[in-house]
């Protein structure tokens, strides 16, 4: 048996959905709560460009993973800088 790549692609971004859903539920820590974001923005720009493939719109799809991708980045920036200690 031989899994499609549409549809290991798709186990995938349910994998990250769901680890990075537990990571945002379970822990209170400020640094732990940032990475299980980061897991779960990774499932859904994984997502992105698997519909992007589907659609047959593979650029626009790369498009808004980029995007998602600079989102991403300031505000774990902002998020990270909030953990650090001011003395």
């Amino acid at each position: 048996m031989s899994l499609s790549l549409p549809l290991l692609t798709a186990v995938a971004v349910l994998g990250l959905l769901g680890i990075g859903l537990l990571g945002l539920l379970v822990t209170r820590n400020l640094i732990k709560v940032v990475v299980g974001m980061q897991v779960l923005v990774k499932g859904a720009m994984l997502a992105l460009v698997l519909a992007g493939r589907l659609s047959g719109q593979v650029q626009t799809g790369q498009a808004l993973a980029l995007t998602v991708i600079v989102a991403d980045t300031i505000v774990s920036v902002v998020a990270l800088a909030f953990a650090v200690p001011v003395r």
